[in-house]
């Protein structure tokens, strides 16, 4: 393997950063409508530290008439601000834990609410935003209806598009990597890295193969109230003599499967992702590059690891 190669830090560079590189996020918001005071059901609103949960209303709140119970230490004081109610948790809650809110609004109307701690099951995720219409059948509604109907067939469509487009054999390869069937394939492992951060602790394996270069990212999250989810990956081409330092800003994008074991890693969980990259990666219209960025940012923006891979990694 030294014969191959000789100098395993040509290869490999992988750091540990805190580069706040902007990174745009889907906002979670979503509507619910009610019938007035006729409305039995309490809606539940799910929340997490740090990040502010707002409930926008038709009409204005009334700051005497909105409550919460058991709200100390956990929350900030609930805030009436014009047509909306603000909500900001301080702790991470317990599956079991409930707590009701009642929100009194301009003409007397009462709404309740219960709050649970987001989960990243499906329709658990933090509210950032809920829209609460009180009459479901106003104008200002059925806009908001039929705007939701049109995302969510948008959603569906990129998610069918982006299904077809992974249903590749370097995806199929990304997937043995994480589910721990290396030796399924033809890849042989060139280097690991044991790395330190703020709040993971991540290992990073490099393999080579025929035509293919792999990166296995194991990732435990070591933050004690924090979750730890991939928001994007990047790999861009290096120019010669480029600083090997991120971030990578100027390099042409290039395609790479990818494949992880699981959506988040609550704190003390560990997690696997892989980045499979063909050798037509390092083949532009400019020519062959030598050496191609990988790059790995947080579910906050934030570059957590890089990787530098060598053209030399994927043999003929």
């Amino acid at each position: 393997m030294r014969n191959i190669l000789p100098l395993r830090s040509a290869l490999l560079l992988v750091l540990i950063a805190s580069v706040a590189v902007a990174k745009g996020r889907d906002v979670n918001v979503r509507s619910i409508y009610l019938h007035g005071s006729q409305n039995e059901r309490v809606e539940q609103v799910y929340v997490t530290p740090d990040v502010t949960t707002v409930l926008r209303f038709e009409q204005p709140c009334v700051a005497a008439g909105t409550k919460m119970v058991g709200w100390e230490g956990r929350f900030e004081p609930v805030a009436c601000a014009g047509k909306s109610v603000l909500i900001v948790p301080l702790q991470r809650f317990e599956p079991e834990d409930r707590f009701i809110l009642a929100v009194m609004l301009a003409d007397g109307t009462e709404v309740p609410f219960t709050l649970l701690g987001a989960t990243r099951k499906a329709g658990e995720w933090p509210d950032q935003q809920v829209n609460v219409f009180i009459q479901p059948d106003t104008r200002e509604a059925l806009q908001a209806q039929l705007k939701e109907t049109r995302e969510r067939e948008r959603l569906l469509e990129e998610s069918a598009w982006r299904r077809y487009q992974e249903d590749t054999a370097d995806h199929a390869i990304a997937k043995l990597l994480v589910s721990g069937d290396i030796k399924q394939t033809s890849l042989v492992q060139w280097e690991q890295r044991v790395l330190k951060g703020r709040s993971a602790r991540i290992i990073a394996r490099v393999y080579g193969g025929k035509r293919k270069a792999a990166v296995l990212f194991t990732v435990t999250n070591r933050d004690p109230s924090k979750s730890w989810s991939l928001a994007e990956a990047r790999l861009r081409t290096m120019r010669p003599g480029e600083d090997q330092r991120p971030p990578f800003l100027f390099g042409e994008e290039r395609p790479f499967a990818l494949r992880a074991d699981r959506d988040e890693l609550a704190p003390g969980e560990t997690g696997t992702l892989a980045v499979v990259v063909d050798r037509n990666a390092f083949e532009t219209e400019s020519g062959l590059v030598k050496t191609l960025a990988l790059e790995i940012y947080r579910q906050d923006g934030l570059l957590d690891a890089h990787v530098i891979l060598d053209r030399r990694l994927v043999r003929e």
